[in-house]
C-alpha cells in the first residue's frame, strides 16, 4: 500500500490538523524566525500554497491581497478560524499538484515546508511555472535533505517514519525537483546547514 498517494496523505493531514500547532510547537520556535523574511517578498497578486493553519498569514500587510491554497480542508479550517478578520485572504480548498487557476495569473507564489509532503513534487513545481505570471517570482522555504555523508543517509533511514505517521519526507531532494520542474533563474539562501533554505526562483516563462 502507498504511504504518499494525495488522497492519503489529504486524510493524513485532516487526522494531523486537530493537534498540528501543538506537535510542531518546538519546531516551529526555531522556523517562525525566518517566515516574515519569507512573506516581504509578496506583491501584486499572491498565491500561498499550503497554507496550512497559516502559520506565515499574520506577516501579510493588509493591502496585499492574498490566495491561500492547501490540500486538507481540515488545515484551512484552522487557519479561517486564527484570522476572521483578514479579509485580505481567500481560502481555498486545492491541490497544487493540479489547480484550478488560469495560466499566468499570480505575480508572487509562497510556500513554506510545502514540497516535504506534495506526493509528486515535479508535478506540482510545474503547475507553479504554469500558473506564476511571465517575469514573476517563487519564494519557496523548505527543509531538504542534506548532501552531507554522515546526515543524509540518516535522513534517508528515518524518514519511513515522518512520511508513514505523517505524510511528509525529511529526505527531498528539492533542488534537483525544481531544476527538473524545468526553472533555471535560482537562488539559494542558506538558512541553517545544508538543510533549511529559501528558494528563489526569479525570471519565470
Amino acid at each position: 500500500m502507498s504511504w504518499t498517494g494525495t488522497e492519503i496523505i489529504k486524510k493524513r493531514y485532516n487526522r494531523y490538523s486537530k493537534f498540528y500547532d501543538i506537535f510542531e510547537l518546538p519546531m516551529e520556535t526555531f522556523f517562525s524566525k525566518f517566515r516574515p523574511d519569507l512573506v516581504r517578498y509578496a506583491e501584486g497578486n499572491v498565491l500561498e500554497i499550503g497554507v496550512g493553519t497559516g502559520k506565515n498569514l499574520e506577516y501579510y500587510p493588509d493591502d496585499i491581497q492574498v490566495t491561500a491554497i492547501d490540500l486538507s480542508p481540515g488545515m484551512l479550517s484552522k487557519a479561517k478560524k486564527k484570522f476572521p478578520n483578514k479579509k485580505n485572504i481567500t481560502f481555498l480548498e486545492m491541490d497544487i499538484q493540479s489547480t484550478t487557476f488560469e495560466d499566468n495569473v499570480f505575480d508572487t507564489i509562497i510556500g513554506s515546508f510545502v514540497f516535504c509532503s506534495v506526493p509528486d513534487p515535479v508535478k506540482g513545481l510545474n503547475e507553479l511555472r504554469r500558473i506564476c505570471k511571465p517575469g514573476g517570482k517563487i519564494y519557496l522555504l523548505e527543509h531538504v535533505r542534506s548532501n552531507k555523508k554522515i546526515i543524509g543517509p540518516i535522513l534517508d533511514l528515518f524518514n519511513p517514519i515522518p512520511v508513514k505517521l505523517f505524510g511528509f519526507n525529511i529526505n527531498r531532494n528539492t533542488t534537483n525537483n525544481i531544476k527538473e520542474a524545468g526553472f533555471v533563474n535560482i537562488v539559494e539562501k542558506i538558512y541553517w546547514s545544508d538543510i533549511l533554505k529559501m528558494y528563489i526562483i526569479t525570471n519565470i516563462k
